[in-house]
């Protein structure tokens, strides 16, 4: 069963965050088995607190195992310290049905 990272960034500075960890981060994901459904900013909170104005990804990996491998491997952990002091992230791994996307018919 396929699973989903899903992603929320309140960036301070994103030019710098995009060039570096972006990047970098994004270099991986294909490695690793996963594929980016979303990338973007400007989300809008209805509830709770954060969120408002962050940016959302959503990838989909072909399990959490895949998902864990690429968090945990050293290649993600060198990238993920280009985004200290960039960004304040929640990250979120669930289960769930294969989506039909308009690019996969």
């Amino acid at each position: 069963m396929p699973a989903y990272m899903i992603v929320t960034a309140a960036i301070r500075d994103r030019e710098a965050f995009i060039a570096g960890y972006g990047a970098a981060a994004a270099a991986l994901i294909p490695q690793f088995g996963g594929e980016y459904l979303l990338r973007g900013p400007g989300a809008e909170c209805l509830e709770g607190s954060f969120g408002e104005g962050a940016s959302m990804v959503i990838s989909k990996w072909p399990d959490r195992a895949a998902i864990k491998a690429f968090w945990n491997s050293p290649e993600y952990a060198e990238a993920r310290k280009l985004r200290e002091g960039l960004a304040d992230v929640q990250v979120l791994v669930i289960d769930g049905p294969d989506l039909v996307t308009p690019e996969s018919g």
